[in-house]
């Protein structure tokens, strides 16, 4: 499976720990980000992570595109809804919504999230492709 793993800058070191946390479920999967948490995630926990080369909004204006296309099938976008630009991610999910891409927003979403992708239970979104 295509997954994007991304996050808002105070919830990276969140992102880190639950990167490493499931590593032995990610590994299985293509994972993808921005450059700069790609790097982030690679050195730290040794998954391999395609990194989109850009700055924060057109990054997740090509996420957006690739889901609404269905390149993409599960994003975890840990969010912080502290932050000024909360909706900055609203074009991704809208994406995610319309082609029943299924994604995660907070912590626990991302655990349910990664679990269900382990058991099969998105193996459905290979007869997408």
């Amino acid at each position: 499976m295509k997954i994007v793993v991304i996050a808002d800058p105070r919830k990276n070191e969140l992102l880190v720990n639950f990167c490493i946390a499931y590593s032995q479920i990610l590994a299985n999967h293509d994972l993808y980000s921005l450059q700069s948490t790609a790097k982030l995630l690679e050195n730290s926990t040794g998954l391999k992570v395609h990194g989109v080369a850009t700055d924060i909004a057109s990054g997740l204006e090509q996420f957006a595109s690739r889901a609404r296309f269905n390149e993409i099938d599960a994003v975890l976008c840990l969010r912080d809804p502290m932050i000024d630009s909360y909706s900055e991610q609203n074009m991704l999910m809208k994406a995610c919504d319309i082609n029943s891409i299924p994604y995660a927003s907070n912590i626990a979403a991302a655990e349910i999230l990664v679990l269900a992708i382990d058991r099969g239970d998105l193996d459905w979104r290979n007869l997408v492709h």
